[in-house]
C-alpha cells in the first residue's frame, strides 16, 4: 500500500508546462527481430563484502552482505516475489576469497580486514548451515539462481607479477560443495566460474591460457556430478571487464561447448567520487561510447558460439559500491535502464545489477529495504518487455532514448522512451516500416485500443530526488511491505506519446501488427 500525494503531479504537470515540446515520428521495425534476450533478462546480484567494506570515507553495506543479511524481512522477501521470478546471482569481489565448510574444510573464518588481502580482506568461508539458509529463502522467493564459484582455489599469486595468480585450479571443495547442494536438492541454474579475473582483472588475474584449461575441468565437474541433462546447471565465464584478446585466448583453449555463457562486467560510469557523475549520465554520446564493448563481446559469441550467448553478469554503472550522491535517486534510472536496452539491442542475454541490496547502487535501502527508484524500472522492464528484440530508428534530438521489444504478454509491442533533456518534452508519433522495402514510405500507426503507459518522473522534479512517481502515484512504502500494484494509464491511441522533460516511460502497444511478435 502507498499513500498518493496530489502535490507529485502538479509539480510535474508545471514543469511539463515549461518545457518546450518536440514532435518526433518512431519508426518500428517489427517484421523481423534483431536480437533475443532471456525471459529472465532482469538479474541482480547478492555481494559477499562485510560490513567493514568501506569507499571515499563511507561504508555503505551494513548487513547487505551475502554472509549477514537478514533473510526474514518481509519487504526484502515481497520484492524479490513481486518478478515472479527473479534472477539473482550470488558473487561479487570476494567470491574468490571464500572456502565452503564442507568435506575436508574444518575451519570457517570470517572475512577480517587484512592490508595484504584480496581487496583488503582475509579468506572467508560459507558454512553448508547459511547455504541451507540462503536456500530456503530462494526455494520461498522462487528465485532462478546463478552461484559465482571461487576460482582461485589452490593457486598462488606470483612472486614476480604483482596480481598474477599461478598455478591449476585445485577442484575439491567445489566438489565437495555441489556434491552437498546435490544431497539438498537445492536448484541451480548455473555456476559463474571466477569474478573479474580476465585480462589485467580487479585484485587478481589469471592467465587466460590457464583460465581456459580450468574451465573445461569445471564443466566435466558439472557433467559428472549433474547426470541429467535437464537439471544440469549451465557453466558461465570469465565474469570480468572484456578485453579482447583474452576472452579470444580462453574460448580458442577452453574449446567450443564448455562456456554456455560468456560472461563479463559493465561499470562505463568510472568511480563512485567522481563529481562529473550527473553529466556522464545526462550525456547521450557518453552513454553510446559503451556500444563498443558490447559490439566486441557480441563479434568473441558469433566466432564461438556459446549455447547462452552473452550476458552482462554484473554492472553497478560506478565502481566502489557506487555514487553516493547518484545511484540511489531518479537520475540513475537514465543509465540503468538505457544500458538494458542497448545491451538488448546487441543481443546480450541477461543484465545483471549490482546489487540487489548493499553499497549506493542497491535497488533497495540497505538498512530499510524499501525500493529505490530504480527498483521499479527494472519490476516494469521484466513486466513488460519480451524476449524478441526490435529495431527503431527516428531522427530526433538524441536526449530521446527509445527500444523496442514484443510485449511480454501477447499481443502487442512494448516500448522504453527515456528522455534526458531538461528542459525539452516529446510528442510521439508511431510509424511501422514498410517490410522488404526501404524506398517505399512507412505506415502510419494509428491505433484502434488503448496504450498502457507507465510514466515515471522523479517525485519533486529534480531528477536527485529518491522517491519515484508512477503515472503521478509516489512510491512510497507505508506499514504494509506488498510491492504496490503498477497499473497503467490508458491512454487514447489518436494521441501522440507525451514524454515530459527527464522522464521515462513504458508504453504496451496492443494492436501494433509485428510479424516478428506473432
Amino acid at each position: 500500500m502507498y499513500f498518493k500525494f496530489t502535490f507529485c503531479p502538479i509539480i510535474l504537470l508545471l514543469w511539463a508546462s515549461l518545457s518546450f515540446a518536440q514532435n518526433v515520428n518512431v519508426v518500428i521495425h517489427g517484421a523481423a527481430s534483431i536480437a533475443k534476450t532471456d525471459d529472465n533478462f532482469v538479474c541482480v546480484t547478492l555481494d559477499w563484502w562485510p560490513a567493514e567494506k568501506c569507499d571515499y570515507n563511507q561504508c555503505p553495506w551494513g548487513k547487505a552482505g551475502i554472509l549477514n543479511l537478514d533473510l526474514r524481512y518481509g519487504a526484502l522477501i515481497n520484492a524479490i516475489k513481486a518478478f515472479n521470478p527473479l534472477r539473482i546471482k550470488v558473487g561479487g569481489s570476494l567470491q574468490d576469497n571464500v572456502v565452503y565448510k564442507v568435506g575436508e574444510v574444518s575451519s570457517c573464518p570470517n572475512f577480517m580486514k587484512r592490508e595484504d588481502g584480496l581487496f583488503g580482506f582475509s579468506q572467508g568461508c560459507l558454512s553448508m548451515e547459511r547455504w541451507d539458509q540462503l536456500n530456503r529463502f530462494f526455494n520461498h522467493t522462487g528465485v532462478k539462481l546463478t552461484f559465482g564459484l571461487n576460482a582461485l582455489f589452490g593457486r598462488n599469486e606470483s612472486q614476480t607479477e604483482k596480481g598474477l595468480w599461478i598455478g591449476d585450479w585445485q577442484p575439491q571443495n567445489t566438489r565437495d560443495f555441489m556434491q552437498y547442494t546435490i544431497s539438498k536438492g537445492y536448484k541451480v541454474d548455473s555456476y559463474e566460474f571466477g569474478n573479474q579475473l580476465s585480462g589485467s582483472g580487479m585484485g587478481a588475474k589469471v592467465d587466460a591460457k590457464q583460465y581456459g584449461k580450468d574451465v573445461i575441468v569445471l564443466k566435466n565437474l558439472v557433467k559428472e556430478l549433474y547426470a541429467h541433462p535437464e537439471t544440469q546447471p549451465k557453466a558461465l565465464g570469465p565474469g570480468g571487464f572484456y578485453e579482447e584478446k583474452w576472452f579470444n585466448t580462453f574460448l580458442e583453449v577452453s574449446g567450443q561447448g564448455i562456456v554456455d555463457g560468456l560472461t563479463h562486467h559493465i561499470y562505463n560510469l568510472g568511480p563512485g567520487d567522481d563529481p562529473n557523475m550527473m553529466n556522464k549520465i545526462l550525456d547521450p554520446s557518453y552513454l553510446n561510447q559503451v556500444s563498443q564493448t558490447y559490439k566486441g563481446v557480441s563479434d568473441v559469441v558469433n566466432k564461438f558460439r556459446p549455447q547462452l550467448g552473452a550476458w552482462v553478469s554484473e554492472s553497478g554503472g560506478a565502481l566502489n559500491g557506487g555514487s553516493k550522491d547518484v545511484s540511489r535517486t531518479f537520475a540513475d534510472g537514465f543509465w540503468y535502464l538505457d544500458q538494458m536496452g542497448m545491451a538488448s539491442t546487441y543481443d546480450q542475454k541477461v543484465f545483471c545489477r549490482q546489487a540487489l541490496i548493499g553499497g549506493n547502487y542497491g535497488l533497495l535501502n540497505a538498512t530499510t529495504f524499501v525500493p529505490n527508484p530504480d527498483y521499479y524500472g527494472a519490476l516494469l522492464w521484466h513486466r513488460l518487455m519480451g524476449s524478441t528484440v526490435l529495431a527503431v530508428t527516428k531522427e530526433s534530438d538524441p536526449n530521446l532514448r527509445v527500444y523496442a521489444h514484443c510485449a511480454k504478454k501477447k499481443p502487442g509491442v512494448s516500448l522504453i522512451f527515456i528522455n534526458l533533456s531538461k528542459d525539452r518534452s516529446f510528442n510521439i508519433t508511431l510509424s511501422n516500416a514498410k517490410p522488404g522495402d526501404a524506398g517505399k514510405p512507412n505506415y502510419e500507426f494509428v491505433g484502434k485500443q488503448n496504450r498502457e503507459e507507465y510514466h515515471l518522473r522523479a517525485l519533486t522534479g529534480d531528477i536527485k530526488d529518491d522517491i519515484v512517481c508512477l503515472n503521478d502515484v509516489p512510491m512510497v512504502q507505508t506499514d504494509s511491505e506488498d510491492i504496490s500494484a503498477m497499473d497503467p494509464k490508458l491512454v487514447d491511441a489518436s494521441k501522440p506519446i507525451s514524454i515530459a522533460a527527464q522522464s521515462i516511460a513504458y508504453v504496451t502497444i496492443r494492436d501494433f501488427e509485428a510479424p516478428a511478435c506473432v
